[in-house]
């Protein structure tokens, strides 16, 4: 079906940092016309999120702009945790080798840098269109789209009409107040200073070798490790410290002074913020979305925050794609909300109590809390993985059945085909996908093979050795040799022969046999089937919805 529609635009984008990058890259692949823009000309040229994870960069390696951000990336080592009296009380490290996704899957990273080659190859695309130094005046929904009056920094104005709106403008998002969508307090609210700093190289072996968290009572501080010299400290403020002026240098240096004089590095940024836990009660009215920041606003324990906000594109974009191109109906755009709304929430929810252990100040609740933490690894330090507190999707389109792989990300091995040596995305795409395992089915009928086709699925049978016959089917489309046993576990763990994965990477459902498969199939064809025929426009919002959200 055409995806040509009445508008200026299918897709209005507000807002170009990495949420908004990554979105507009994301319609880009997908071809749909897309104008992103942001009142601002250049990228932010000090650091603000540090941390990445490997299902992140799978997205950037989907999109093909992960070999420009690698060179600004480094791992994430093992956070110590450090008690009231200065003992190791536990780690967070991350999950070993071989990786689950074939990336390390906790990583360190150069925010300007990264988010330059994000927004340049959002801009590679033909369908898209850039306008900065443009500010969104006020927008209106109308039918069939929205209305969006703009004004350039030289002080022109237009007025442009799009399908649909992504707001990714931030914490303080005009387009969420405009629309008047009140963001829920989850009750986190403390004053930090965080601090980065480029180390000279001789002063580097004064600082920990690996990442730390000093659950001190005193003054609870962490220390990251970032790529090269860069070196972050987050510093809780005290109830009589004024914030403003914390971020003066001479007071910086004095909280330092416990790690590093200023002869021993550069002063990169320093910044007081207040650490929220907030969640949009609406992330849709109508046609306009909130992602990333707009969003939602968690504190910075795990460095999840930037992943969630594309988490949250990465989520919407492949809906709404379907939706504009009348495969799907309007409702799949109410999945959106449903679940990452829900993840969102969960992971905070981990993260502020993470938060609760490292900011305890009343000494002897610390004392506590470090017996505490030290039983529960039988009186040792415990690791537990970065990996583990992240968790899986638990509603939305995802089938019903009662298996764990539901929700979780599906696993990325290296596998060898007759091409070579190469990530599973790399041959099977990141669309929605049939990954079946050639040890229990080493012979798939016709009948499967032909309603994988219909819904659109790409199928590819893995084997798990060189012997051609465990992996040999002649209604095989693909077929790939697994190199290091990760999927093998997978499906031996969740007893099961086959996976069907969404364009997000997440486990729509599984299947122990051809009959629960065929049936897997039905449920998702019904769940996807559009509503309405003709237009992509024909499924529209509730009228309540078109009423004027500018002020």
């Amino acid at each position: 079906m055409s995806n040509k529609s009445p508008n200026d635009y299918q897709v209005v984008v507000v807002g170009f940092g990495p949420a908004g990058a990554v979105a507009t890259s994301l319609l880009g692949s997908n071809g749909i016309r897309t104008l992103t823009i942001d009142r601002l000309r250049t990228v932010y040229d000090k650091p603000r999120a540090i941390a990445i994870d490997h299902e992140i960069l799978r997205l950037f390696d989907n999109l093909g702009v992960a070999e420009r951000v690698l060179p600004h990336v480094a791992p994430f080592p093992a956070s110590q945790h450090f008690g009231a009296e200065g003992q190791l009380i536990r780690r967070i490290d991350m999950v070993p080798e071989p990786y689950p996704l074939g990336y390390t899957p906790s990583m360190v990273f150069t925010q300007p840098p990264v988010e330059e080659a994000l927004r340049d190859h959002a801009a590679s695309y033909g369908c898209v269109e850039i306008s900065l130094g443009t500010e969104l005046l006020n927008l209106e929904q109308f039918e069939t789209g929205v209305t969006l009056n703009l004004r350039s920094d030289d002080g022109r104005t237009r007025t442009v009409t799009a399908g649909y709106v992504i707001a990714c403008d931030g914490a303080s998002s005009g387009v969420r107040e405009q629309l008047g969508i009140v963001l829920e307090d989850l009750v986190f609210d403390e004053p930090w200073l965080v601090v980065d700093v480029l180390v000279n190289g001789e002063a580097l072996g004064k600082l920990p070798q690996t990442a730390a968290q000093y659950c001190d009572p005193a003054r609870p501080t962490t220390f990251i490790i970032g790529p090269g010299n860069h070196r972050r400290w987050e510093i809780m403020l005290l109830p009589d410290e004024d914030p403003r002026e914390a971020q003066q240098p001479e007071q910086v240096w004095k909280l330092l002074s416990k790690w590093l004089t200023p002869n021993d590095a550069t002063l990169w940024r320093a910044a007081s913020y207040r650490f929220h836990a907030l969640v949009a009660r609406e992330w849709r009215r109508g046609r306009i979305f909130l992602a990333g920041d707009a969003a939602h606003q968690q504190p910075p324990f795990i460095g999840q925050g930037m992943c969630q906000g594309l988490r949250d594109v990465s989520n919407l974009i492949w809906k709404l794609d379907r939706v504009l191109k009348g495969q799907s109906g309007d409702a799949l755009l109410d999945t959106y909300e449903e679940e990452r709304s829900e993840h969102v929430r969960h992971l905070t929810t981990r993260i502020k109590a993470i938060g609760k252990v490292i900011c305890e100040r009343d000494p002897e609740a610390a004392r506590e809390r470090d017996a505490r933490i030290l039983a529960e690894g039988g009186g040792q330090p415990q690791t537990i993985t970065r990996q583990e507190i992240v968790p899986p999707l638990q509603k939305g389109l995802l089938s019903s059945q009662d298996s764990k792989a539901i929700g979780t990300l599906f696993p990325q091995p290296w596998v060898r085909t007759e091409a070579g040596r190469n990530l599973l995305d790399a041959v099977v795409g990141a669309g929605w996908r049939l990954i079946i395992d050639g040890r229990h089915s080493p012979h798939t009928s016709q009948s499967i093979w032909k309603k994988a086709e219909d819904l659109g699925l790409h199928v590819i049978k893995v084997s798990f050795s060189s012997d051609a016959s465990s992996g040999a089917d002649r209604n095989a489309h693909d077929s790939a040799i697994e190199l290091d046993g990760v999927l093998a576990r997978w499906f031996d763990a969740h007893q099961c022969h086959a996976a069907i994965v969404r364009p997000d990477h997440y486990v729509f459902g599984t299947a122990s046999d051809e009959e629960s498969l065929s049936e897997l199939m039905a449920d998702l064809q019904a769940r996807l089937r559009p509503t309405a025929a003709g237009s992509p426009y024909s499924d529209q919002p509730p009228v309540s919805l078109h009423a004027r959200t500018a002020s």
